[in-house]
């Protein structure tokens, strides 16, 4: 009878051991499949996938070329094409279903023949433009007045701001220019500019190599292409920086906008995004002299 009773308890304990076991690993299982691996993190990522185009402002090139570049490491999948070409090349390119997205650095109602309204703005930075001349020019500063007379053709020796006796080389931007844009508006109040030397596409390292190249030039630049080969002027006395452009002391700059045909989707919102991402705001953009949007106190 004992051995009984025993043998009872021996297997109703068993039982008992058995359920627990099989609850503890039911929800052992249960936990493991609601929970994200970094290896499911990691292949969620090669979702985004397609490549897409992105065409216009040589201003904005460097930053979007550099964009692309981490874009494409995160996204191996993904291909973002950086063209330049122009603000309105790009303009055009976008609305006519051309190009994924036009980069411009100016707002595409002041373009004529595109149709604004068709377009999605998404202004990703801001950038600041410099006056800069050949290396051999001792001018350092020149005033709104002598700008709008040097690129109008009124002033057309250095000596007479202050320089040597030197002939001025005004170096043009084309028509379809975002800078160039930004320039006749701000600087030489909607003046147009005298013929310089001759320039067949808009390409700001252009720009610079024939103002570096050529005595007694003078030309414009986004600040993401001045470097040590030219000289930037101070603008009625006033330096081409960051604080002096987001406190509103320096007036030459734009917002750069890359624009799409109606709401972005798949690889092209992802780039969008990617772009106002602190990986390149406090990346490249600010490597290369952009301005993130919310450091403006003007508008």
């Amino acid at each position: 009878m004992l051995k009984s009773r025993t043998m009872k308890l021996f297997l109703a304990i068993m039982m008992l051991v058995s359920v627990f076991a099989f609850a503890a690993c039911g929800s052992k299982s249960s936990n493991q499949s609601n929970t994200t691996t970094p290896t499911d993190k990691n292949n969620s990522t090669q979702n985004i996938s397609g490549s897409a185009t992105a065409v216009g402002s040589t201003a904005l090139q460097p930053l979007a070329e550099q964009a692309a570049k981490l874009f494409k490491q995160k996204y191996p999948n993904a291909t973002i094409n950086v063209q330049g070409g122009g603000s309105g090349t790009g303009l055009t390119q976008v609305s006519q279903g051309a190009a994924d997205i036009g980069d411009s650095d100016i707002f595409a109602e002041e373009k004529a023949g595109i149709d604004a309204k068709a377009l999605v703005d998404h202004k990703v930075a801001v950038v600041g433009f410099a006056v800069v001349v050949n290396k051999d020019v001792p001018v350092d500063n020149l005033t709104q007045d002598q700008l709008v007379k040097i690129f109008t053709g009124k002033i057309t020796n250095w000596k007479d701001v202050g320089g040597q006796d030197q002939k001025i080389v005004v170096v043009n931007r084309p028509a379809s220019s975002g800078t160039r844009a930004t320039f006749k508006k701000v600087v030489l109040k909607g003046q147009d500019e005298v013929q310089g030397v001759a320039l067949t596409e808009d390409s700001s390292g252009t720009v610079k190599k024939t103002v570096a190249n050529t005595k007694g030039a003078i030309s414009y630049l986004a600040l993401s292409y001045v470097d040590d080969t030219v000289k930037a002027l101070k603008y009625d006395g006033v330096e081409p920086t960051a604080d002096n452009i987001t406190s509103g002391k320096y007036p030459i700059w734009s917002y750069e906008h890359m624009y799409t045909k109606g709401e972005p989707t798949g690889v092209v919102k992802a780039f969008l995004d990617f772009m106002m991402s602190d990986e390149v705001q406090n990346g490249p953009a600010k490597k290369l002299g952009f301005i993130n949007i919310n450091d403006m106190k003007v508008k």
